[in-house]
């Protein structure tokens, strides 16, 4: 089995590391749930110390993020929970196809800076960052690669206005 197509086990300790260039990475602990080869699944506190105020969110130390990414698919999706277990909502992020390092336990995974925020009770559904988008130059460089990345901000905004994105997330 190809590094590509190798899954990681329930339980396995994986890193997570956002390549959010030209910012620098984020990097983080978290736990492998379920991997069946495209759909991975991964737990993780939230990585800040301090409680930040997004906006349209406050994200807090011991709150859980359930990260769910695809070796295929140009975005992942996190729902986020308090540390009592209560939905605040889930944040997609708009990246390149997951890359998953077996052999160093590791995630990688391509920000392409478009966001989208689906609120709990599915009445907020906000564009995040497409001024990052526009400033980053990805349309000049890799034109198809942004054509991409702004259709799968579509997909996203689409399932979130059709109820959410409950079967794309069962395992």
């Amino acid at each position: 089995m190809s590094e590509a197509q190798a899954t990681l086990k329930p339980e396995t300790a994986v890193t997570v590391r956002l390549l959010k260039a030209p910012r620098p990475d984020v990097e983080y602990p978290a736990t492998v749930r379920h991997d069946d080869g495209e759909h991975l699944v991964v737990v993780a506190p939230w990585f800040g110390d301090e409680p930040r105020d997004m906006g349209y969110a406050w994200f807090v130390p011991g709150d859980v993020w359930i990260e769910h990414y695809w070796r295929g698919r140009w975005y992942s999706i996190k729902e986020v929970r308090t540390a009592t277990g209560e939905l605040k909502g889930w944040y997609c992020d708009v990246t390149r196809p997951t890359t998953v390092r077996p052999q160093d336990a590791r995630l990688e995974v391509a920000d392409l800076d478009l966001d989208l925020w689906l609120s709990a009770d599915h009445t907020r559904i906000l564009r995040l960052d497409e001024d990052e988008f526009e400033a980053s130059g990805l349309r000049e460089r890799e034109p198809d690669t942004a054509a991409r990345a702004e259709a799968s901000l579509d997909e996203l905004e689409a399932m979130a206005r059709q109820g959410g994105f409950a079967s794309l997330l069962a395992w």
